[in-house]
């Protein structure tokens, strides 16, 4: 069961990581486009602005319910030496559980913000997108991300099996040697 459900989470994060890194591409080449439009022709790319805060919401909460899951979150490890043995995956779960309820607030507030602009026709500055689309987008990755946290959370205080030991989640992000 436990390759099953690793199996399952892979395939569960190819779509919004593949979502990120088009993003991140259309970025990067927007931007390139627009300093050589700007140097050679003095003639910018004038939603660049706009399209660059989209872009960066496209990839960062496609991106948060990822590093949600694998646990790569930029973490100040200042009280771990007090944890050994199972204190580790206690204090694991519980922080991913109360990270995953603290997510749901953001979540709905997101929500109520893409209704609000919804309901006044709030569109973009440039290129007159409706702004909902993009809080939508933000408030369902918020959701995902809260779901999987507490999923996380609830696995590793009550099914830790499911879980890749530290030692192979260690494996699996190192680059790859040559040798």
């Amino acid at each position: 069961m436990s390759a099953l459900f690793r199996k399952t989470c892979l395939y569960a994060e190819a779509a919004p990581a593949a979502l990120a890194a088009i993003a991140l591409f259309t970025l990067m080449v927007m931007t390139f486009m627009d300093v050589m439009l700007r140097s050679a022709f003095n003639e910018p790319i004038e939603a660049a602005s706009e399209l660059t805060r989209i872009l960066m919401a496209v990839i960062v909460f496609s991106s948060l319910p990822i590093i949600s899951a694998r646990g790569t979150h930029i973490v100040v490890d200042l009280i771990d030496p007090l944890f050994r043995g199972i204190a580790v995956r206690i204090r694991d779960g519980v922080i991913d559980i109360i990270a995953g309820l603290l997510m749901i607030w953001p979540t709905m507030r997101c929500f109520t913000l893409a209704e609000r602009a919804r309901d006044f026709g709030d569109v973009t500055e440039f290129l007159n997108i409706p702004q909902f689309y993009i809080i939508y987008f933000i408030t369902f990755f918020a959701a995902v991300t809260a779901i999987v946290l507490l999923a996380k959370g609830i696995i590793t205080l009550f099914i830790p099996s499911l879980l890749a030991p530290p030692q192979e989640r260690a494996e699996t992000m190192a680059p790859a040697q040559e040798g």
